[in-house]
């Protein structure tokens, strides 16, 4: 596998030659090109991956792998200039990434256009929904907002929840995230009360946490990512807040839990089941496969370095060794009629199995998970405590 890296200004080689091999792009090869954020405020998202994607094989299908990653620095704009390059310059057969919703969606509009298949890594709906237009094109893989909502509100139920407070990043992930809070929560009788919103750049959500606590929310919930997600719960505990507090997935790596410290313990998340695969019952379909990704991806990074962020990419990997053999019978890698197939087989999956969940994709869904995709966890000790 030939690896290289291309941030906004330069080049680099990701690996050595002597370690992937070197040689020029093939018409039988394989070439995938990858972006993600391994700069600016989705960093804490793309590095994971990153090293993740380290650990892919050299092959896939039975083909060599030639693989690119850039960094798209975060930024929407670099994405969209990037998946350009990767399909006009490298003739990718398929881009896995990016990171963050906005930077997917300006990928996916890209990918469409050029007939390329994209693996987002982004977390929001909005990539793949609805199956229309260039979204024909895109696929993802972290769960739908719907099944991570309902699952912490029957949480929020049990503990007698009435009233819930959310402050909310100014991103399509975060808007998504609360337009669903929205929709279920009356449903299940919980009244969403203040909304806030703040920037992921911000260094200060003092306001914002005043007006949320000024209506004495039972509970709070933070619909963000990364690092940016850390400072609204700093806010709520100098400010002496006794409530449930909640996140997303998007938190789901060890970064927060180093930046939160103290200040995120007790929080409660629903998050695909690999970050506590060890926990799972036997019964748990995705306990075998997550277990042996979090082994082989902290014996490279460090115990408790796992995260969704590099099990995203590993499910990228998962699919394409579904997914490509099936296209190889129609076509051969670096023709548009390889894409075509590829797009097809990814659609076409069924019952494939990753840390993520159980995937089983259709014409109509591009991102084909279930309730197995995910499990309630609660910040305990610093580290990730599974909920029964």
């Amino acid at each position: 596998m030939q690896a290289k890296r291309f941030n906004r200004s330069h080049r680099i080689t990701l690996l050595a030659a002597a370690l992937l091999g070197a040689s020029g792009y093939a018409l039988a090869d394989l070439n995938v090109g990858v972006i993600l954020s391994t700069s600016g405020p989705g960093a804490s998202l793309g590095m994971p991956a990153e090293n993740t994607i380290k650990l892919w094989p050299k092959e896939i299908g039975g083909q060599k792998v030639n693989l690119t990653i850039l960094n798209d620095n975060s930024d929407t704009v670099e994405s969209s200039k990037i998946a350009n390059r990767l399909i006009t310059e490298n003739k990718v057969d398929v881009i896995v990434g990016p990171s963050l919703t906005p930077n997917s969606m300006a990928a996916v509009d890209v990918a469409g256009r050029n007939q390329t298949p994209i693996i987002a890594l982004g977390g929001g709906g909005v990539i793949v929904e609805p199956q229309e237009g260039a979204r024909k094109w895109a696929f993802k893989m972290p769960a739908p907002e719907a099944l991570s909502v309902n699952l912490v509100l029957d949480h929020m139920i049990k503990n007698k929840v009435k009233n819930v407070g959310a402050i909310v990043v100014s991103t399509s992930y975060g808007e998504g995230f609360l337009k669903t809070l929205q929709a279920l929560a009356p449903g299940k009788g919980i009244t969403v009360g203040a909304v806030e919103k703040y920037q992921a750049s911000d260094v200060s959500v003092t306001s914002q946490m005043l007006k949320i606590l000024a209506t004495n929310p039972d509970a709070v919930y933070v619909l963000s990512f990364g690092t940016a997600a850390v400072l609204p719960q700093f806010e709520l505990v100098n400010r002496g807040y006794k409530g449930l507090v909640y996140q997303t997935h998007g938190v789901a790596n060890a970064k927060y839990l180093e930046l939160g410290g103290k200040n995120v313990e007790g929080t409660y998340l629903a998050v695909a089941p690999v970050l506590v695969a060890e926990q799972l019952p036997d019964s748990n379909v995705t306990r075998k496969i997550g277990m042996e990704y979090a082994k082989r991806y902290e014996a490279q990074n460090g115990a408790g370095s796992r995260s969704l962020f590099g099990s995203t990419a590993w499910t990228a990997l998962e699919w394409l060794q579904d997914a490509v053999p099936h296209a190889l019978k129609k076509a051969k890698p670096g023709t548009p009629e390889f894409r075509v197939a590829l797009r097809d087989s990814l659609e076409g999956m069924k019952e494939v199995v990753s840390p993520e969940g159980v995937f089983n994709m259709s014409a109509t869904n591009h991102n084909g998970l279930d309730e197995r995709a995910q499990v309630l966890i609660r910040v305990e000790g610093g580290t990730w405590k599974l909920v029964k």
